[in-house]
């Protein structure tokens, strides 16, 4: 009877942590509160003195598995360098692209750290998108920039190995940016122990020398498992990362798959795995360890690897070793013994990242709950908040005294408590604190401009930093059973919704007042004036200002200015402006501005709230960009079916088109009648399961009269995009926005109907040309044009039309979806004539 109910109890308590793990995920905002077996695994940690960094170029490049394994198995600090944020890339949850894609990326990573154990870091590299080899990789990345970067991470981080997740020997076969990322890592490799290499780090940090570097290597690498093991034979590390945490109630790999799930807007959300798994590392370069299996295998990774550090891992293997974990405050008295003796190690380094794991296992092992919250998500520079301070010793064993909190923001203000914290009593306190001459806290790379390849970042100490460190901080200042400890809190903002409970979000300092201009793109398609809204919201209460717009030369702005009173901070009052266009083509950007008391605000301020990463507050330049263009285009009401997001239905309003979501449930014969053209949004097929029972109707669409676009979808899998003839996705795509663009079929209705497309119409494009082209197809189809990057062959499958009945089907690779939002006239002006096929003697043309 006592061994199933023992049973029963263990199986209730591997549950609560796993869904503590879980939860811990979703709600990512809400601080930590450690159970007794996360305490136990952080002492294991805080035993273990060895360091890995793994080094990749993007979020989502990183083998989570393998960073869980020496996280959480050997216990290792680990860290994942990647190169970019992600800018680059697509978005399968949302509509953000570039700068507020890297920002949720990152974001993203911080998620996946966060369950696997490891550290985040970055270097200043703009994820400017694909490219084909690291020579055009490292040209556009100013390579002596990053490579700084990469011996800046090396040398603060101080890892003992360095794991490349690419190989560097295969330049052109994969990703440049990819490649890139391990050529960086093994030249960094001997620069970073070089006095004479990159010294004006050694100001903020010293010359670091790891001891050996590894490529993660893998059959994916090769031709065939065959090919894989005939290369490697006798050359490789490798260990099961499969094992199982019985204090996690789950395996590494199933830890693993949790953290890269968090990558969604890439499309990671995945099933865990389980079961025995092996990953292998070549060894590169460094001192060879003598045990093929053990990474670590000559390197001290105890506390004697420090000048007294014996003293203190005979205090704290003892606690691992006899580890209370019904009453962890036991082993408070030791801690606090230990915590103060790593205090005054010699060896900064790791006398910081100690302390810090110490002071936490304190706070938890203590039941202390320490909490500074504000009443509202923002202040302003040079104002004032309220705070509220909650303070509670949950644990009767040991007498905590507070002794004072400390806040410190561009100044130290201390405000003495004196106060004997009595068991389980909640003590309040309220303080207003100041705020004056800080900057804002959104993310510090978007701070300045940014050139194609590279964010600019003057501050030194901040390169690799994921986010911007808070700037104000709260200190309790506390002495436990005699022992002076000091632990640090950031504000937050802490609130509830009836339909989601308690809610935590960080505390931002913003600006007074920000503004938005509702539509990015303006597009004028006559001389006709036009009204548009811009939303002003504000920072404080009672803002009083002038609103105004600066446009370029030639177009027209009515009234010059808005007077703003808004009496609530947080409000936003919308206030309309009349555009008056130039009269001949042109294109240039709108700026709305603020002026206060004689000083202006032009930032907007974008909020991006999903479920899976903390709130972010964004502060961008308040712009838009305006064209005149003469466009035509016929036909009127276009459906739209999504995809992975994108803002195509909003571009195509601009020019004129009414534009409605198609439901995928909705779609049949009698729904489809009402539209001139139907448009699928990108990698529609790869993201819409119902879109393979729907086709018929689509295809019936098309026989009858209509076009059919569909969007690019990727080719993995093998996704059939329903064409009505043999159509083969492949991975050809064009990454150069400016490569040379050939018209094939000059005389086809698309080129001449109803606007006439030229050459000029392919410049300005932004990124790249486009991505997964068809490479075969069947005679129906028409390729309209061709292209390539230097040194390959011309690819013709970016534009397919094939007529279908009555109607067309038409499959495209252009990266619409880049060049829409961005304003690229000639796209603009292309898409209304794929739209428009067919129509040359039924409907009338309009502007």
């Amino acid at each position: 009877m006592l061994s199933v109910k023992f049973k029963n109890m263990k199986k209730k308590i591997l549950f609560i942590i796993s869904f503590l793990l879980i939860s811990q995920v979703i709600f990512s905002q809400k601080p930590k509160k450690l159970s007794s077996y996360q305490i136990y695994e952080k002492i294991q940690k805080l035993n273990f003195l060895g360091t890995v960094l793994y080094v990749a170029a993007h979020p989502d490049d990183e083998n989570t598995r393998l960073i869980s394994y020496l996280s959480n198995h050997m216990k290792a600090r680990t860290g994942y360098l990647s190169l970019t944020r992600g800018d680059g890339g697509q978005n399968l949850i949302g509509t953000e692209i570039r700068e507020v894609l890297g920002v949720i990326r990152t974001q993203e990573l911080l998620a996946a750290r966060k369950i696997d154990g490891g550290e985040q870091f970055f270097s200043r590299a703009n994820d400017f998108g694909y490219s084909k080899h690291p020579d055009e990789t490292l040209k556009i990345w100013e390579k002596e920039k990053v490579l700084n970067d990469v011996v800046w991470t090396i040398r603060t981080f101080k890892p003992d190995i360095i794991i490349n997740r690419f190989d560097h020997r295969t330049p052109g076969t994969t990703h440049g940016h990819h490649t890139s990322s391990a050529m960086l890592s093994i030249e960094a490799f001997d620069l970073v122990g070089d006095k004479t290499k990159f010294t004006d780090q050694l100001q903020f940090t010293d010359t670091w020398q790891p001891k050996r570097l590894f490529f993660n290597t893998s059959s994916w690498f090769y031709k065939n498992e065959d090919e894989f093991k005939n290369a490697t034979e006798g050359k490789l590390t490798s260990f099961d990362i499969g094992v199982y945490y019985p204090l996690k109630g789950m395996s590494n790999n199933e830890v693993a798959a949790l953290a890269s799930s968090q990558h969604l807007s890439q499309g990671f959300g995945r099933l865990t795995t389980r079961g025995s798994q092996k990953e292998y590392l070549e060894f590169l370069k460094g001192d060879k360890p003598k045990d093929i299996n053990d990474i670590f295998a000559g390197i001290n990774t105890t506390w004697n690897r420090l000048k007294h550090g014996g003293e203190i891992g005979k205090i704290l293997y003892d606690i691992e070793k006899n580890f209370d974990f019904v009453n962890p405050a036991k082993h408070l008295k030791d801690l606090l013994l230990a915590h103060q003796k790593i205090q005054v190690l010699e060896d900064s380094y790791w006398r910081d990242i100690k302390q810090k794991q110490i002071t936490e296992i304190i706070e938890a092992c203590a039941g202390l709950y320490l909490e500074a919250s504000s009443s509202a998500s923002s202040g302003v520079p040079n104002s004032t908040i309220e705070l509220d301070m909650e303070v509670i010793n949950r644990n009767s064993e040991f007498s905590v005294f507070l002794e004072s909190i400390t806040f410190k923001t561009d100044k130290i203000v201390t405000f003495v408590k004196d106060q004997l914290l009595q068991n389980n009593t909640k003590y309040l306190f309220k303080q207003s604190i100041s705020l004056d001459n800080l900057k804002y806290t959104d993310p510090y790379w978007l701070q300045s401009k940014s050139s194609l390849g590279m964010y600019h970042v003057d501050n030194q100490l901040l390169i690799g930093v994921p986010t911007t460190p808070r700037n104000v901080n709260v200190y309790f200042d506390l002495i436990i059973n005699q022992f002076k400890i000091s632990i640090k809190k950031n504000i937050v903002f802490r609130y509830s919704r009836k339909d989601k409970g308690e809610l935590y979000e960080p505390f931002e300092i913003l600006p007074i007042v920000t503004t938005k201009i509702n539509e990015k793109v303006l597009l004028f398609s006559d001389d006709k004036s036009r009204k548009i809204s811009v939303g002003v919201r504000a920072g404080i209460n009672n803002l009083k200002g002038k609103l105004y717009l600066d446009a370029p030369k030639g177009w027209e702005i009515y009234p010059k200015f808005e007077m703003v009173s808004i009496e609530q901070s947080g409000d936003i009052q919308m206030y309309d402006f009349i555009i008056k266009p130039t009269e001949l083509d042109s294109q240039g950007i709108l700026r709305a501005m603020v002026l206060v008391d004689d000083k202006q605000y032009q930032k907007e301020l974008v909020e991006v709230n999903y479920n899976h990463i903390p709130k972010l507050s964004i502060l961008l330049d308040s712009e838009a960009k305006i064209v005149r263009l003469n466009i035509k285009k016929a036909g009127n009401n276009v459906g739209y079916i999504k995809g992975a997001g994108d803002l195509i239905p909003q571009s195509l309003e601009q020019i004129g088109y009414r534009v409605e979501t198609i439901n995928p449930k909705n779609i049949n014969t009698e729904n489809l009648r009402q539209f001139d053209a139907i448009v699928l949004g990108i990698r529609a097929y790869n993201t819409i399961p119902e879109l393979k029972f729907k086709q018929k109707y689509l295809l019936e669409y098309v026989n009858n009269g209509g076009n059919l676009l569909v969007q690019y979808n990727t080719s993995r899998g093998g996704v059939d995009v329903g064409a009505p003839y043999p159509l083969n996705l492949s991975r050809d795509r064009v990454t150069d926005e400016n490569a040379t663009v050939k018209i094939l079929e000059k005389d086809h209705t698309v080129i001449n109907f109803p606007n006439k497309i030229t050459q000029k119409d392919f410049e300005g494009w932004v990124q790249e040309r486009g991505l997964y082209f068809p490479n075969t197809w069947s005679s129906e189809y028409t390729p309209i044009l061709s292209m390539n990057d230097k040194g390959e062959t011309l690819k013709k499958g970016s534009l397919l039309i094939a007529p279908y009945g009555k109607g067309n089907y038409i499959y495209t690779g252009l990266s619409f979806f880049r060049e829409l939002p961005a304003g690229v006239i000639g796209a603009y002006k292309l898409f209304a004539n794929i739209l428009s096929i067919g129509k040359e003697n039924v409907e009338k043309v309009t502007k």
